[in-house]
């Protein structure tokens, strides 16, 4: 896929945007390196995991947003207006995401529910849980040694407010993707953009 995708992005001739879509190669790579580096540990502040969401999945819907603003020659307020949309619409998901691994089932999830939690990412349920709840912290720093410590753990993070929070915390994201689409004429086009937003808040629900 990297090898097509080079290939398509060699072809594009507009080098700002092969910059900014060879920048999403480094990305990934860094957000890997974060997530590697930060399991089990309880003190990793939200920003931090804000980041490494941004590197492993919001730059690529930001390459996109952005580059096909850059493409259609908008001018530089448009294009940094659609890198805000592509982020925050990509972090909303993310956090989305991360919501649903403690409030679906496994049958829904396609894995094991609460399986990042089970890896020691943890995720922003689990942070904001962890500012309530210490006995949390130390069940996570045990990796989950002992029998049944993994779902005293999911319990905690429902108890504490985690999904709450966290859903707030999407819906955040999600105003200030659409607020960023204000800088489109209404359009069909616009609305699509705006009804992806609310797309995916509704997978809460």
């Amino acid at each position: 896929m990297f090898a097509q995708s080079s290939w398509y992005l060699a072809n594009l001739e507009n080098l700002e945007v092969i910059k900014l879509i060879s920048k999403v190669i480094k990305d990934f790579a860094s957000g890997e390196i974060k997530q590697a580096s930060s399991l089990f540990d309880c003190y990793v502040k939200l920003e931090d995991y804000l980041l490494k969401s941004y590197y492993k999945t919001a730059s690529l819907i930001v390459a996109s947003t952005k580059g096909a603003a850059i493409s259609s020659g908008a001018d530089r307020s448009v294009t940094e207006q659609m890198y805000e949309y592509g982020k925050n619409l990509c972090l909303s998901f993310q956090v989305v995401d991360d919501i649903l691994d403690f409030t679906q089932s496994a049958e829904q999830l396609g894995k094991p529910a609460g399986s990042d939690l089970a890896k020691g990412n943890l995720t922003a349920p689990v942070m904001f849980a962890l500012q309530k709840e210490p006995k949390l912290r130390d069940i996570i720093e045990s990796e989950f040694c002992k029998t049944g410590s993994l779902d005293e753990a999911i319990e905690l993070v429902k108890q504490c407010g985690g999904i709450e929070r966290t859903e707030e915390l999407a819906k955040e994201k999600a105003d200030i993707a659409i607020k960023s689409l204000q800088c489109l004429l209404q359009s069909d086009l616009r609305l699509g953009l705006e009804d992806m937003v609310m797309f995916n808040l509704e997978r809460i629900d």
